[in-house]
């Protein structure tokens, strides 16, 4: 069992012209107390490394017993956990600081995927039970969302701690609640 007993949750702000971001609506619906989990959330800027740093510092600051990214992803209607993400940025359109990289590494010379530390299966099936649409995903694409699962990865692998991202249907197909519910169940297994 988990000694510390806090958890980060990060989100993200609106981007694209949007004015919601479904992973900001999903973890605002959390409680702040869950399975014995002190919840602490951010909301990231969609901005290629910021984020991340952003991140990492409440990271280094919380200390955190595990950390789980959430982010929304267009054209999804499942939850889903991300197994792994890719050291590649490649923007489709430029993020919320006016970066567009196209077909540039994360970290120069960084390993080419890295893995979930989270228990990506067990957090599915949990979702699945709680009667949440939900699955395994194997690419986190290559925008803002992978940028930050990549460098949280590397940043919480040294201190030991579980990290991994979930992505959340950005155009509702899930209603907030529902995907709030999925969340939790994923919570649920950490705390096991």
């Amino acid at each position: 069992l988990m000694e510390n007993k806090t958890l980060l949750i990060t989100c993200f702000e609106p981007f694209g012209g949007r004015d919601a971001n479904a992973s900001r609506e999903a973890t605002d619906a959390l409680h702040a107390a869950l399975h014995g989990f002190d919840l602490r959330r951010i909301c990231l800027p969609v901005e290629f490394g910021h984020a991340a740093e952003i991140a990492a510092a409440a990271v280094d600051e919380l200390r955190p017993a595990a950390v789980i990214c959430v982010g929304e992803a267009g054209g999804r209607a499942k939850v889903t956990p991300e197994m792994v993400a890719i050291n590649l940025r490649h923007a489709r359109i430029s993020d919320n600081a006016g970066a567009e990289p196209h077909d540039e590494p994360v970290l120069l010379g960084g390993e080419n995927a890295l893995f979930s530390t989270l228990p990506v299966r067990a957090m599915t099936s949990a979702m699945l039970d709680a009667g949440v649409p939900a699955e395994v995903s194997y690419t986190a694409g290559t925008y803002v969302c992978n940028d930050l699962m990549y460098l949280m990865l590397l940043h919480c692998a040294p201190l030991g701690i579980p990290c991994g991202f979930v992505h959340v249907p950005a155009g509702g197909e899930l209603d907030t609640e529902t995907v709030a519910r999925g969340l939790c169940a994923a919570i649920e297994v950490l705390a096991l």
